[in-house]
C-alpha cells in the first residue's frame, strides 16, 4: 500500500466512516477478560464543535459505534442540574443522558457488543461532590441494569449489551477506577515524533505486559503550535504502520484511543484479536508462536516469512477488491445508522 492509501486508511476527517464493523465482539469468547482485547476508541468522543483548535472527531456517535469504536471518552460539566458534554469551554450540543441513551440503543440492536465509557468532569477548579452525586443518579436512572459499575475488570460475557464505566472521581466509586489502569496520555504535544514514540512504547508494553491489567494508549494530542487534526495526520499513519508489522498475528494492543481514525486503522486493531479466524480470539494474544486453543479447535500461527512478489501483488488486489465491496455495503448501512450529533 502506497503512502497516500496508507494515510487515508489511518486518518479520516470526513462525516462518515468508509466501512462498518458492527458486531466484531459477538464471535469472541465469553470468558475473555476485557484486559486481553485490542479495542479501538476515540479521545474526546463527542468533540465535533469548536473549530480546528478543539475539534477531535468528524464522526457522530452512531457512526463511531458503527465503525467499530468500543471505547468512548466523555467529558461533562454540571450546569443547571444537568450533565452536559463539553470540550474545555465549548458545549458539544448533547447531554450525558443523551449519550447514554444513544449508546444503549446501539447495544440493544447489537447485544453481543460492549462499550467502555470513560466519564470525566471537564476542567473543574476542584472536584465537586455535587458532580459525583449527579453522575451516580444519572447512571442509575438511565442504566436499567445495563451498566457495569463495579471495580473489577469483567469478562466479555459479563458485559455483553452493557456500558462499562471507567470513572475518575476522587470521592465515589462508580466503575473501574481509572487510576488503576496503565495509561499513556501525553496530550500536550511539543514534538510529533516524541508523541508517537511515547505512544509506541506503551502499545508495545500492552502487547507484552500483564494480561490482567487494562492498557489505555492515547494517540491523540494538542499543543500550542499544533491541533488535534494535525497530530492525528502524523500519528495515525505511524500507528497504522506499527500495527501492520504484526498483521496476521494475535496481539493484545489494549485500548487504542484516536482522533480522526480511519477505517483501515480500526480494522487492524480489531483483527489483531483474531487474525484470519473471523472473530475468534486465541487464549494468549501476546505469544502468537505457540499453539492456541479456541472453541474446541487448535490454531497454529506460523512465523511470518518472505512473501513472493507475485503473491504480494495478488494479496493487494484481493484486499482492494474486498475493501471496495465493504465500502459499498457500509455506505448502504450507514444511511440507516448515521445520526448527526447536532
Amino acid at each position: 500500500m502506497d503512502a497516500r492509501c496508507q494515510h487515508s486508511a489511518a486518518f479520516d476527517n470526513t462525516a462518515q466512516p468508509a466501512a462498518c464493523c458492527l458486531d466484531w465482539m459477538a464471535a469472541l469468547p465469553d470468558a475473555l477478560p476485557l484486559s486481553r482485547l485490542s479495542i479501538p476508541g476515540t479521545h474526546d468522543s463527542l468533540s465535533l464543535f469548536g473549530g480546528r483548535r478543539l475539534r477531535c472527531q468528524s464522526w457522530g456517535l452512531e457512526a463511531q459505534l458503527a465503525a467499530g469504536i468500543r471505547f468512548l471518552d466523555v467529558r461533562c460539566k454540571l450546569e443547571r442540574g444537568e450533565l452536559r458534554i463539553y470540550h474545555l469551554c465549548t458545549f458539544q450540543r448533547v447531554s450525558l443522558r443523551g449519550v447514554l441513551r444513544r449508546t444503549l440503543r446501539f447495544l440493544r440492536a447489537h447485544p453481543g457488543e460492549a462499550v467502555l465509557m470513560r466519564i470525566k468532569e471537564e476542567l473543574p477548579f476542584f472536584p465537586r461532590s455535587r458532580f459525583a452525586a449527579r453522575l451516580q443518579r444519572c447512571l442509575l436512572e438511565e442504566s436499567r441494569g445495563r451498566l457495569w459499575c463495579r471495580e473489577e475488570v469483567p469478562t466479555l460475557g459479563q458485559v455483553r449489551g452493557k456500558i462499562v464505566v471507567l470513572e475518575a472521581l476522587e470521592r465515589a466509586v462508580l466503575g473501574i477506577p481509572y487510576e488503576r489502569l496503565s495509561i499513556s496520555d501525553a496530550w500536550n504535544v511539543l514534538s510529533l515524533e516524541r508523541k508517537w514514540a511515547r505512544a509506541q512504547r506503551h502499545l508495545d508494553a500492552a502487547a507484552s505486559g500483564d494480561p490482567a491489567t487494562m492498557h489505555l494508549t492515547f494517540c491523540s494530542g494538542n499543543g500550542l503550535f499544533t491541533c488535534p487534526e494535525d497530530v492525528a495526520r502524523f500519528v495515525n499513519p505511524q500507528c497504522y504502520q506499527h500495527l501492520q508489522r504484526c498483521s496476521g498475528q494475535p496481539v493484545c494492543w489494549g485500548v487504542v484511543i484516536l482522533d480522526f481514525p480511519g477505517a483501515g486503522l480500526l480494522q487492524l486493531i480489531i483483527e489483531s484479536n483474531a487474525p484470519g479466524t473471523n472473530g475468534g480470539v486465541p487464549d494468549a494474544p501476546s505469544t502468537p508462536q505457540t499453539p492456541q486453543r479456541q472453541r474446541g479447535r487448535t490454531l497454529r500461527v506460523a512465523p511470518l516469512g518472505p512473501v513472493s512478489p507475485m503473491l504480494r501483488a495478488a494479496s493487494r488486489v484481493s484486499r482492494q477488491t474486498s475493501m471496495q465491496k465493504c465500502a459499498r455495503r457500509s455506505r448502504t448501512a450507514l444511511r440507516h445508522l448515521y445520526v448527526t450529533s447536532v
